[in-house]
């Protein structure tokens, strides 16, 4: 019995690195239109489909007839690494961002839909870098696996076994896997082309449309103006607050509305207490600036909904400049940078059902000092959840706490201060973006030192593959028979 099979693996990079390929090449027409050098695209796709030809060659006599665990870890995993390594070659052969680590980061920032950018002058990039940093959020946000699944049939390879080792993606529509990637890829290009089009009667260009839509529905947070969204109009911040927040909608909960199975969508209590959350943050933020400012109801509202929304659904944009605002809203927004949207979107940080889980078992544990002798059992959408996936849950929200003490100590170690180092940490974990202190949403990471920077970097694979898919590989259990 092998304890991997690294044919396979490297037959299943062969096609994802394809799918880059063709992604470098969609920035073409945006290079030829606004009459930029197709050379940094041309070569990137060239390099690319140069190496997936190779390991395509390579793993010629791959037996593609199983897939075990192990390869679906190693998988996910490599393909991430390469995905992100590959990506810096727009930035570097133009110029954009000539050091590789600084092109590292923005790439991690992109296909991560972290959002956090090492550029200090956004608005003087090239259309078609302002294009490919979209797109890398879109790309991210769909998640490179999915996109695998419509070819990984032609592989006898099946696509659930990938699929459900993805972050975001957990629960099926549909039992066949190729049929799970199509309606997901429904979903995610209806919400988008509606955007753009509602976007576009606004304020936005098409172009700007296009980048903000792709920013929103995965997500992500890269903008093509200095500033986030701050100059745009009040119309262009409602669309992509109600989006932003149909972003951090299970997608399965999308599913069931546009089937019109209204009574799967009752039933879901992770939908319903992501709504809650939203509306009681969004309301005491929109409180605190009341009292705090002279800002009127509707400004206030606006402002302090998407702003909340924006760092729960862990997107990233920004109406204004949060760090400006008292202490209590501060230390709000720090709150939500470790609470995440819906399981089943494309969001970040712990999600709402893990949160859901914990009152839950804080409600179980208070009836049982009443009631000691009682048996309790904790479901979740009217389903039963077993010890086992129960311990697995509260596990995981421990762990996501240690990671972000240890990334913290690491980074303030680097020289940041406690602010910075923490906002920095709890927002490339939880791929949200900008954070406090110096790198706040006016700000960038261009002045953090570099060994801080490869660390956030890290910190961003591992918050968008989730911790424990990326821990279990350094494991002595992973590597035995």
């Amino acid at each position: 019995m092998k304890l991997i099979n690294p044919l396979l693996i490297l037959r299943l990079l062969s096609t994802i690195l394809l799918i880059e390929t063709i992604s470098f090449l969609f920035c073409l027409p945006v290079a030829y239109i606004y009459k930029e050098s197709p050379n940094p695209f041309f070569w990137s796709a060239a390099i690319t489909f140069i190496l997936s030809t190779i390991l395509y060659v390579v793993s010629a006599n791959a037996d593609s007839n199983k897939l075990s665990n192990r390869d679906g870890y190693l998988t996910v995993a490599l393909s991430w690494i390469l995905f992100l390594l590959l990506g810096t070659l727009p930035y570097i052969i133009s110029g954009t961002i000539p050091e590789f680590i600084d092109a590292f980061f923005e790439s991690c920032s992109g296909f991560t839909t972290t959002g956090s950018t090492i550029l200090t002058d956004v608005g003087s990039l090239p259309y078609s870098i302002l294009f490919w940093r979209s797109l890398t959020h879109l790309l991210g946000g769909i998640g490179i696996i999915v996109l695998g699944i419509i070819i990984l049939p032609s592989l006898k390879i099946t696509g659930y076994q990938l699929l459900s080792l993805e972050s975001s993606m957990k629960e099926k529509i549909h039992p066949k896997a190729i049929s799970i990637g199509f309606r997901i890829l429904f979903i995610y290009a209806g919400l988008t082309l509606a955007e753009i089009l509602l976007l576009n009667l606004g304020d936005m260009t098409f172009f700007e449309s296009l980048c903000y839509s792709f920013g929103t529905i995965a997500t992500g947070g890269f903008a093509t103006r200095n500033g986030s969204i701050m100059s745009y109009s009040s119309y262009s911040q409602y669309i992509i607050m109600i989006f932003m927040f149909l972003a951090g909608t299970n997608q399965i909960v999308c599913y069931y509305f546009f089937k019109h199975n209204f009574k799967k969508v009752r039933e879901n209590e992770e939908f319903w207490f992501y709504i809650t959350t939203v509306i009681i943050a969004g309301a005491l933020m929109t409180f605190i600036l009341l009292i705090s400012s002279t800002k009127s109801l509707e400004p206030a509202f606006r402002e302090g909904f998407f702003n909340v929304i924006s760092v729960l659904t862990t997107s990233g944009y920004s109406s204004a400049n949060f760090i400006l605002y008292p202490v209590s809203g501060t230390i709000l927004i720090f709150l939500l940078y470790f609470a995440g949207a819906s399981t089943g979107s494309t969001s970040g940080s712990i999600k709402m059902a893990r949160h859901l889980l914990v009152m839950k078992n804080i409600k179980s544990v208070f009836i049982r000092l009443v009631h000691p002798n009682s048996i309790l059992n904790i479901k979740l959408n009217g389903k039963l959840l077993t010890e086992k996936a129960n311990t697995s849950i509260l596990s995981y929200i421990i762990l996501y706490i240690l990671v972000f003490i240890t990334g913290t100590t690491l980074v303030v170690i680097t020289g940041p201060d406690l602010i910075t180092a923490a906002s920095s940490v709890a927002a490339t974990l939880g791929n949200i973006g900008p954070g406090l202190g110096s790198i706040g949403p006016m700000s960038n990471y261009a002045h953090l030192p570099e060994i801080t920077k490869m660390i956030l970097s890290l910190l961003m694979i591992v918050g968008r593959v989730e911790i424990i898919s990326i821990l279990v590989l350094f494991t002595r259990t992973f590597w035995k028979l």
